[in-house]
């Protein structure tokens, strides 16, 4: 018998005018007759990063029970459906987070330290300095394979963007959690429109791309001969992988759509290029998709979305509170402040839950995203009041192509001080990134799968 090779690459792109449509793994970029997991067809390394800011409230968020047999707390009860897709982490430190003799500035200092583990510069100039963030590091290895090497995303920035944010820090600590190195900030992109055209546009030049901004067109209507001509060549389960993929393109810049057509119906303000969904849930499910939409592609294999940032003044109306999410993490012992942060804390996680159904649901090879993803999900404080940056709980998403075995709680004891850099290590090594070391690591896991 003769094998041959399929004729489509891995990282087959439909072009068209001011597009570059990136396809989703099909059986037909398999070689023929070979197994899955031998050839270059192989799920690939994706690394994940989602940061929520302002601590925890561990009286709501930690179980009391370590192992398989956690039990659910007010703050993880939206996880209950998801409890094999997920680890929990508590009982790591951020040492480098201590003020260490500079004046006060906890929120700034957590946000520089989170992926990093160092200790920020301090400063309110441009001569920021902190450190090369774990998410830099793996792009820097798999951002070869990909168009995109990583995306920064956020949902909100600081409206002063340099200067002093926070007792004489500057505020791009607050505005970033990612450095390519260590005076190199990453920009984090808040607009999806942004960040669609990012994924599927071609290169065009600045003005091309806004008139095409100003349109209504589809960037799928400029593929269309070519996904016919594509689909004439699959078998049925791949044609209904590829329209799937198709119906979410369209679906998410379908949204994006109706969002700026939402922001020119409003009169008397000056134009500017709002296209961010005016409901705050509405706007993490859709970045949310946008991530899904890039590792189902493999546009990039790196990540990072801080789905709030810290010292945030953003109110949740929705969940019957008015008060400022960083005013309730200043809650001084008070009941009432004390509930709301918890609740703010759980809202967060069944935002999370909406990524872990989407990544569940998402072919990816001979599995879905969520089997071949490893996503940390946490921030950089425990305790808020007191900016603690100490006992930091974590979740796990995913089983990073079977190197982690989920449905577990791992309590690391608080007085041992355990770097949260020895779980950055442990990442690296999952996505096939290995280093020595990483801010203040002192070592690895022995494998999160048997621990």
């Amino acid at each position: 018998m003769i094998i041959r090779k399929l004729a489509l690459p891995r990282r087959t792109l439909l072009r068209g005018a001011g597009a570059a449509l990136s396809l989703p793994l099909l059986n037909a970029m398999v070689p023929a007759a070979t197994a899955l997991a031998k050839t270059a067809a192989k799920p690939v390394p994706r690394l994940g990063f989602v940061y929520t800011p302002n601590g925890f409230m561990k009286k709501f968020w930690t179980p009391a029970t370590a192992g398989k047999n956690w039990e659910s707390t007010p703050s993880l009860t939206s996880l209950q459906p998801y409890r094999n897709d997920v680890t929990l982490i508590t009982g790591l430190a951020h040492r480098m987070a201590d003020p260490m003799g500079d004046p006060p500035g906890p929120h700034s200092r957590v946000s520089g330290a989170w992926m990093a583990g160092v200790h920020i510069k301090f400063t309110e100039g441009a001569d920021v300095r902190a450190g090369r963030t774990a998410d830099q590091i793996a792009a820097g290895v798999l951002g070869r394979e990909t168009p995109l090497p990583s995306l920064e995303l956020a949902i909100e920035q600081n409206e002063k963007m340099v200067g002093n944010c926070e007792a004489g820090y500057s505020c791009m600590y607050l505005n970033t959690i990612c450095w390519r190195d260590e005076s190199t900030p990453m920009p984090m992109e808040t607009h999806p429109r942004v960040v669609f055209e990012r994924l599927f546009g071609d290169g065009g030049s600045p003005a091309e791309e806004r008139r095409e901004l100003k349109t209504n067109r589809s960037i799928l209507d400029s593929v269309t001969t070519r996904v016919g001509e594509l689909k004439r060549t699959l078998g049925p389960s791949d044609t209904q992988r590829l329209n799937q993929y198709l119906d979410s393109v369209r679906d998410i810049e379908g949204r994006i759509q109706r969002s700026e057509a939402r922001t020119t119906e409003l009169t008397g303000l000056p134009e500017r290029p709002v296209d961010i969904p005016s409901e705050f849930e509405d706007h993490v499910k859709l970045m949310f998709d946008l991530q899904t939409l890039a590792y189902q592609g493999d546009v990039t294999r790196v990540i990072t979305f801080q789905m709030s940032r810290e010292q945030t003044p953003r109110a949740y109306p929705n969940l019957g509170i008015s008060t400022a999410h960083h005013t309730l993490s200043h809650h001084g012992g008070d009941q009432e402040k004390i509930a709301q942060k918890a609740k703010v804390d759980a809202y967060h996680v069944k935002l999370l839950t909406y990524y872990i159904d989407k990544l569940k649901n998402t072919p990816d090879g001979d599995g879905s995203l969520l089997d071949h993803i490893v996503v940390l999900y946490g921030a950089g404080m425990g305790e808020p009041n007191s900016h603690d940056p100490f006992d930091i709980p974590s979740i796990l998403v995913g089983k990073g192509r079977g190197q982690i075995s989920p449905g577990r709680h791992l309590a690391f004891n608080m007085r041992d001080y355990t770097p949260q850099c020895n779980l950055l290590l442990s990442l690296l090594d999952m996505v096939d990134v290995p280093i020595e070391k990483i801010g203040d690591s002192t070592g690895r896991f022995q494998g999160l799968s048997g621990l």
